[in-house]
C-alpha cells in the first residue's frame, strides 16, 4: 500500500535537457518508443513502465524505477526488452530525476480541441504537488520526440521568465493598440 509521500504509476520518465518528464498515456500510445528515440538523440532514460514517484523536502517530486529489477530496461513492442545502459552506455541512463513536467501522449482525436497557442497552462497533480502538464496528440507523421524536446526547452525558458506565447500575445496587443490609435486619428 502506498503512503502519502510515495506512489507507483504506469509511465516512462526521461531526462530531457535537464527536465524530468513523466510520459503518461494509454498502453500502446508510444511512450517507450518515444523514450527510445529521445535516448538515441542524447537524452536519458530514468524509468520505463512502472515508475515510483516520491516527495523529497516540501515540494520536490523524484521519479525512478519502481523496481530495481527493471531499472535501465525498456520494452519495445515488436523488438522486446532492451537494456539501455548496456546498448547505449551509462551516459544514457539516470537512476532518478526530479520531475519538472508531465506529458500525456494520446491518440489523435479530430473532435478534440488541442492547445495551439500555449497561453493556457495546465497542471497535473501528483501527491498534492502540481506540475506543468501537456497533452500531445499522436498520429502518423508527427515527430513526438522532437515535440517533447521543444516542450522541455520551453519549460526551461519559462523557469527563466521567458514565456514565448505570452511574449507574442503582448506584441500583438501592442500592435493592435498602436493601430487603433492611428485609426482614431483619421
Amino acid at each position: 500500500m502506498e503512503n502519502e509521500k510515495k506512489i507507483t504509476l504506469h509511465g516512462t520518465i526521461v531526462d530531457v535537457y535537464g527536465i524530468g518528464i513523466l510520459l503518461t498515456g494509454k498502453s500502446g500510445t508510444g511512450k517507450s518508443e518515444c523514450a527510445l528515440e529521445l535516448i538515441e538523440r542524447g537524452q536519458r532514460l530514468v524509468a520505463d513502465d512502472m515508475v515510483s514517484v516520491e516527495i523529497k523536502g516540501k515540494k520536490i517530486l523524484i521519479g525512478k524505477s519502481a523496481d530495481e529489477l527493471i531499472k535501465h530496461y525498456i520494452e519495445i513492442r515488436g523488438l522486446g526488452i532492451i537494456n539501455v545502459k548496456d546498448i547505449f552506455g551509462v551516459g544514457r541512463v539516470r537512476n532518478q530525476k526530479r520531475l519538472g513536467m508531465v506529458v500525456c501522449l494520446e491518440q489523435w482525436n479530430p473532435k478534440h480541441e488541442y492547445e495551439r497557442l500555449g497561453l493556457e497552462e495546465k497542471t497535473y497533480t501528483i501527491l498534492g504537488i502540481e506540475l506543468p502538464y501537456l497533452i500531445i496528440p499522436v498520429r502518423p507523421g508527427r515527430n513526438i520526440p522532437v515535440l517533447i524536446e521543444v516542450a522541455a526547452l520551453t519549460q526551461r525558458a519559462k523557469r527563466m521568465g521567458l514565456h514565448p506565447a505570452k511574449q507574442l500575445d503582448k506584441k500583438i496587443l501592442k500592435r493592435m493598440q498602436k493601430e487603433k490609435g492611428l485609426n482614431e486619428v483619421f
